[in-house]
């Protein structure tokens, strides 16, 4: 994946030293996934990956900090995230600052949607393809966590990518109406 994630930023046009930082932070992003999953193609081995794809194929986002901050954002396996302090020490404090702002739903509670709303355009940006690749591979995982979620990206995600950019209001729009009409009825 690595190399799909380079040559897709190539492609898009990004700097050799933009690449190189896109490139460290996805290396950065999957040290705890290799230690921790064994299986390289379970979903969240390669959420990194198909998180800085949604930002670059699907977004035509071409800004280096908010892809590296793609691919190190993980709000839903905690355990998986890399710590802030690795974060800035490999990437510097700017990657650092963009993820921070990106909120853990677990740990925002009731101020998630306000927290989205008010963040930054690329830290939103960063947000909903991180939550969109999530809902994606929802099916895989454990059928009793699927209400909640779908609920929780439908209810604030999905409003949140209205606000943000068209494709991703599509995107979230088609997601909630087929998992629930396949999965939830």
């Amino acid at each position: 994946m690595a190399q799909r994630i380079v040559g897709a930023a190539e492609h898009a046009g990004l700097a050799p030293a933009d690449v190189a930082l896109v490139e460290r932070a996805f290396d950065l992003a999957m040290q705890p996934r290799i230690e921790r999953i064994a299986d390289d193609h379970d979903p969240d081995f390669l959420h990194p990956a198909r998180t800085v794809l949604i930002l670059l194929e699907d977004l035509a986002c071409h800004d280096a900090r908010t892809l590296a901050a793609g691919a190190l954002c993980e709000t839903v396996r905690l355990e998986l995230a890399v710590p802030g302090e690795r974060v800035e020490a490999a990437l510097g404090p700017a990657v650092r600052a963009l993820l921070d702002e990106v909120p853990v739903p677990e740990q925002a509670g009731e101020e998630l949607l306000e927290r989205l709303v008010t963040a930054g355009r690329n830290a939103r940006l960063v947000a909903l393809a991180e939550r969109l690749d999530h809902a994606r591979h929802l099916h895989l995982h454990p059928a009793a966590g699927w209400p909640a979620f779908h609920a929780l990206t439908c209810d604030v995600y999905l409003p949140v990518a209205g606000r943000t950019d068209p494709t991703l209001e599509r995107r979230f729009r088609w997601w909630c109406g087929m998992f629930e009409r396949r999965f939830l009825r």
